[in-house]
């Protein structure tokens, strides 16, 4: 399959082209080959590409920052899927987008489906429900729901993200602010881009797929499990998100169940597995 990936030089999109490039005739766009927010450079670049498949990694991810800047946030996060929605299905593609667990409100006790109702509360959380519905333009799309990502692939950029903060802290010595209250289900890029592989290549049925490691946490329970993976005594220092100010407002209960990826055939592994690789993989770097 001829495969064009967005974003092909960010944490995500290095993993995705790593993974596919094995098997497929993958080509990467980085952010400054392809404005993905321009639909004319959208349109002129994957038109005569014709791609079998188009897989969105680009994102804008500033939480804070979307409130205050929520055009940059619609643009990235929502119109540009209509862009890439409309030249997957120029080519009679399949499109594949990546959304996240901010489109809950976070009021849940149990791991949210995708059958429950998005209810995001955030500019950002708003950008990302708007981008699952423009995705839903192409003929066939999925939309994988990811959370937390971290990990880096094979020439891929620097770790980022909480796991990484916290993973980098506890090696340095330092003080580990965490919360003990906010509850996840963190997803490692090299897992996510297994499970885009399967899906694609097997045809799996179209539609949205919750794509994180199995199990739930906090962030003081995953911040222990690191520590004991480091083999460190680290220095935590347990915090309430529900008493930390923020510019925007974050789902405080924001697991999601990945049953119907498993039923799909996609057995992704639990998060505690997912962390000791990656602490394995940064700790010989």
């Amino acid at each position: 399959m001829r495969i064009a990936v967005l974003g092909a030089r960010g944490q995500l999109g290095a993993g995705i082209v790593h993974e596919l490039s094995t098997a497929h005739d993958v080509r990467p766009f980085t952010r400054s080959e392809l404005d993905v927010t321009d639909d004319g450079a959208v349109a002129a670049a994957l038109g005569p590409l014709k791609p079998d498949v188009v897989i969105n990694c680009t994102a804008y991810n500033d939480v804070d920052r979307s409130e205050d800047q929520p055009i940059d946030a619609l643009n990235a996060n929502a119109f540009a899927v209509r862009a890439l929605a409309r030249a997957a299905s120029a080519s009679g593609g399949v499109l594949v987008h990546y959304s996240t667990d901010f489109v809950f409100d976070g009021t849940a006790s149990e791991p949210y489906s995708e059958d429950d109702p998005p209810n995001p509360r955030s500019v950002y959380g708003a950008s990302k429900l708007l981008g699952e519905w423009f995705a839903s333009d192409a003929p066939r799309a999925y939309v994988l729901r990811v959370e937390s990502l971290f990990g880096r692939a094979p020439g891929g950029p620097a770790p980022k993200g909480s796991v990484a903060r916290i993973v980098e802290s506890i090696r340095a010595g330092r003080d580990v602010r965490v919360f003990e209250d906010r509850i996840v289900s963190p997803t490692f890029i090299i897992d996510a881009a297994r499970a885009t592989r399967t899906l694609v290549e097997r045809q799996a049925a179209p539609g949205i797929y919750h794509c994180v490691n199995s199990g739930r946490c906090t962030w003081l329970e995953l911040a222990r499990e690191a520590s004991k993976e480091l083999g460190i005594d680290a220095r935590l220092v347990p915090v309430r998100a529900s008493e930390t100010k923020m510019r925007a407002p974050r789902p405080q209960f924001c697991a999601l169940s990945n049953d119907k990826l498993r039923a799909a055939g996609v057995t992704m592994p639990p998060w505690q597995d997912a962390l000791a690789r990656y602490v394995s993989s940064v700790s010989v770097t």
